[in-house]
């Protein structure tokens, strides 16, 4: 009896270090060099920075006018350059987001335009 615990215990063991294996390995990384950001990817970075502080100042200045912080003269005076700051980031997005898509299509050699 003693021996086929200890045969269940190493066999326990055994499964779990198998089990456990993959996940204390640390992965090796293809190269641990940085891409340098072309222009277009620094202007979409900048672009998405300059959103989420919109926004983000959009829900602060939300949640500071619902707790009464902020009365509703300040808000009303706050909001509108808040939100065309937000809407401007998110069309030149866009329009960067449509930029892409058609040079994309250029390069593959697809039609950009009419049928054919």
């Amino acid at each position: 009896m003693t021996v086929a615990l200890i045969l269940a215990v190493i066999l326990a063991v055994t499964c779990v270090v198998a089990v456990a294996l993959p996940f204390l390995r640390e992965p090796e990384p293809e190269s641990d060099s940085l891409d340098e950001l072309d222009e277009r990817d620094r202007r979409r970075l900048e672009l998405f920075e300059a959103r989420d502080r919109a926004l983000s100042a959009l829900k602060e200045l939300e949640f500071d006018h619902r707790t009464g912080t902020i009365s509703d003269d300040d808000y009303r005076t706050l909001v509108g350059p808040l939100r065309r700051e937000a809407a401007h980031a998110l069309q030149a997005l866009e329009r960067d987001g449509a930029e892409a898509r058609v040079e994309v299509k250029n390069e593959e050699g697809r039609p950009t335009g009419g049928r054919t």
